[in-house]
């Protein structure tokens, strides 16, 4: 017998009213996570990632135009509730966030301790000793020195800020964290100390999380499973093992290919053009004016997500028959 999954993610869409048109930012997404894993999502700057996760969580601007679809977290459905039934029972509690700029989350006038404490002491309706005991326990997880709850955010450096920011996002110990681009401030060897934080968590919290990120090789030390975006949509998804040696989309391969090899004699390669607008996307697959091999139905007709084995939304792996190899030696011959 299976147990169901953390998250389950169902025909997720997400509209937004600009002074130009309807953005489709999110459209139609479907996704799943199992508890204590971790899902990455890729995909190009633009392409919906973080309009995603804001969908998940519901922190919503307001010129959203249509927002539809089902989320649970577990057994819960969290659309179903009300703006206070979802803050009460499911924000900080359930689900949190690490936004992608860890210094303007944090309050310039607040010591950071006060900060990380106050989600517990508003939730869970604990005195302010003992929110800092388990602030400064929460500290030592991340790898913050205890003595830094009596600090400002500009006193800390900008890998300490995030590691301070990751704290505030597990001292409820939610079900599922969501981090958007956690390292993309940060100069390479943080990155890395920012990564080996989030494997130890996994691991001894047994936290599950959502990874938004363009950092493809760092992300692969943590991923369970890969989620890749395009136009707003999920193009593949797959397990990590699965994914990263042999992609199946073509835009995951071209996405793949662009990570520079330290050990292979091989140019990074390159995607051609331009993302389709979310103001107008095309009718058929998205990708296909940037796709070497299109053909006539990739045009006309929006692909499906196959459910078949790994799931790729592409006409090649039509009925989940691997048409690929084939129309790409076709491709490649002429």
């Amino acid at each position: 017998m299976t147990s169901s999954p953390l998250l389950r993610v169902e025909d997720l869409l997400l509209h937004f009213r600009t002074s130009a048109g309807i953005v489709q930012a999110v459209d139609r997404v479907n996704l799943d996570l199992e508890r204590g894993k971790a899902m990455v999502i890729l995909g190009e700057s633009g392409c919906g990632k973080t309009s995603l996760a804001r969908a998940i969580l519901r922190l919503l601007p307001r010129n959203v135009h249509e927002y539809t679809g089902k989320v649970y977290i577990g057994d819960l459905e969290t659309m179903a509730l009300s703006d206070e039934e979802y803050r009460q029972k499911v924000r900080w509690l359930r689900v949190s966030m690490v936004p992608q700029a860890a210094m303007n989350s944090l309050n310039p006038v607040m010591r950071v301790g006060d900060q990380v404490a106050e989600p517990m002491m508003s939730h869970y309706d604990v005195r302010k000793p003992e929110a800092m005991r388990q602030v400064r326990r929460m500290f030592e997880h991340v790898g913050v020195p205890q003595d830094f709850v009596h600090r400002y955010a500009f006193e800390l450096s900008g890998g300490m800020r995030q590691r301070v920011a990751i704290a505030m996002s597990l001292v409820t110990s939610p079900d599922l964290v969501i981090l958007d681009e956690p390292t993309s401030a940060l100069d390479v060897l943080t990155q890395a100390n920012i990564f080996n934080v989030l494997k130890r968590i996994k691991k001894e919290m047994e936290a599950s999380f959502i990874l938004i990120t363009h950092d493809i090789a760092t992300s692969s030390e943590l991923a369970d499973r890969v989620a890749v975006m395009y136009a707003g949509q999920i193009v593949e998804v797959g397990d990590a093992l699965e994914f990263f040696p042999e992609p199946l989309h073509p835009y995951s391969e071209k996405l793949m290919a662009s990570v520079p090899k330290l050990r292979a004699d091989q140019e990074p390669d390159f995607i051609t053009g331009q993302p389709p607008s979310l103001l107008e996307p095309p009718t058929g697959c998205r990708f296909a004016d940037r796709c070497e091999y299109c053909y006539e139905r990739c045009a006309e007709e929006p692909p499906l997500l196959s459910r078949n084995g790994r799931q790729v939304k592409c006409w090649l792996y039509e009925e989940g028959e691997p048409r690929y190899a084939q129309l790409a030696g076709v491709q490649h011959h002429e």
